[in-house]
């Protein structure tokens, strides 16, 4: 099974933080941890079927899919009978995936439009967990949503300077004008994270010049989520 669980840590992260960023703007409930289960059990379900959809190897991808499809469903029947408005925040859930499903399909899966609509619903995540929480200012939870919408869409742009396009110079200065952007975008809706926007202006402006490989990259991003996270937590509230 351990071929089937994927190891982007980029998207790890995207699976992470969304739900802390949600549980930051409301308060955490034990309901939180099957909600954070069944992401999860989504999150591997999700990547044999998309890997079967584009392969056509369902043969090969149909073991793990019964595997997590068989963990996900009690955890998920247990959160609609508890919030059955949760499947309300699933239903643009479904309509971004279907976009992953038609790249998926056109075996075309690096489209940056693919990327920006998975980026999408992975962001998503904050409204559920904070709606899980009792959060009641939604304003909060929308910026936090647009925080982490923006700092993810950057750094889609910024890992293609150095993996796949790393020779092409119009992507890295479109990466490094939009987190300049970012940042001053962030002055204006994020004061207060000024500071970890500047250091993910220099980070797109400085590590693709250098030599750095793919996998560093991807624990470095490790990093630097954890480190807007930390800054949310202890600078924006």
């Amino acid at each position: 099974m351990k071929r089937f669980i994927p190891n982007q840590h980029g998207a790890w992260s995207m699976l992470v933080l969304p739900f802390l960023l949600g549980m930051a703007a409301s308060q955490a409930k034990l309901l939180h941890i099957p909600l954070f289960l069944c992401w999860l059990l989504i999150y591997l379900f999700i990547f044999p079927l998309l890997q079967g959809v584009k392969t056509r190897r369902f043969d090969r991808y149909g073991p793990p899919l019964k595997v997590y499809g068989l963990l996900l469903l009690p955890f998920a029947a247990y959160l609609i009978v508890a919030e059955p408005k949760l499947l309300w925040f699933a239903l643009p859930a479904l309509l971004l995936f279907a976009v992953n499903l038609y790249y998926a399909r056109t075996k075309n899966e690096r489209a940056l439009l693919n990327d920006i609509a998975g980026i999408l619903l992975f962001c998503l995540m904050v409204f559920p967990v904070f709606y899980i929480g009792g959060g009641t200012d939604w304003g909060i939870a929308g910026e936090l949503f647009i925080l982490a919408l923006l700092y993810f869409v950057g750094t889609a742009l910024y890992v293609k300077t150095i993996i796949r396009e790393k020779n092409n110079p119009r992507y890295y200065y479109a990466s490094v004008i939009y987190h300049g952007l970012f940042l001053l975008a962030g002055v204006v809706l994020f004061p207060s994270l000024t500071v970890p926007l500047t250091i993910l202006l220099a980070r797109a402006a400085s590590l693709p010049k250098t030599k750095i490989t793919a996998k560093r990259t991807g624990i470095l991003e490790i990093g630097f989520s954890v480190m807007l996270y930390i800054s949310v937590w202890v600078l924006y509230f």
